[in-house]
């Protein structure tokens, strides 16, 4: 029997070693069934923009966790931010006047944690804790397709996926904090 005019449909490959093939390869799905070079850089294209969307979800979800911050800050009376003593103006070397309490009375300060979490956490209202999960959903789901995508082991798709970070990071850290915490970069979680 010939089977040479039936159309044999074309398989995706998955490599579990370092590669380099373009036609036949699968990105995640098999609906995403590469069959052309065309296919292929625009394949490419998306991953570089999935990349880049991954950082722009960094940088929005951290922009956003510091308005809502000054939001909360101002609903509570605190136009700038609390020293370790819990006052809003400088600390001043020598200045005990916290320390003897009112009518030269002993008065125990908050130390250590406790003062930290006294003076620097606000209470989130639901909405915003509603957004920011959604966010932060979003960006560990995006994380982890990327992830995904970097393990069909592919050299081009592996590429592109660094390209897209690389570049969704030079065109979004346009500034930095000097005081800042570190950022936590691309991450699966």
């Amino acid at each position: 029997m010939d089977h040479s005019a039936h159309n044999m449909a074309a398989r995706c490959s998955m490599h579990m070693l370092w590669n380099t093939q373009i036609i036949d390869t699968c990105v995640v799905f098999s609906q995403w069934h590469i069959r052309s070079n065309l296919q292929f850089f625009f394949s490419f294209l998306a991953i570089v923009a999935l990349g880049m969307l991954y950082e722009y979800l960094r940088v929005f979800s951290r922009d956003f966790d510091k308005r809502i911050a000054v939001k909360l800050r101002i609903q509570s009376g605190r136009r700038t931010p609390l020293t370790a003593s819990g006052r809003s103006s400088p600390e001043r070397h020598g200045d005990n006047a916290e320390e003897t309490g009112l009518l030269n009375g002993s008065r125990r300060k908050p130390q250590g944690w406790v003062l930290l979490l006294h003076v620097l956490l606000f209470a989130v209202p639901p909405l915003y804790r509603t957004m920011r999960a959604v966010l932060y959903g979003a960006s560990v789901g995006l994380s982890f397709f990327l992830m995904l995508v970097f393990m069909t082991y592919n050299a081009y798709l592996i590429f592109a996926v660094i390209l897209g970070a690389a570049a969704g990071h030079y065109i979004l850290g346009d500034t930095i904090e000097p005081n800042g915490s570190a950022d936590k970069g691309m991450a699966c979680h």
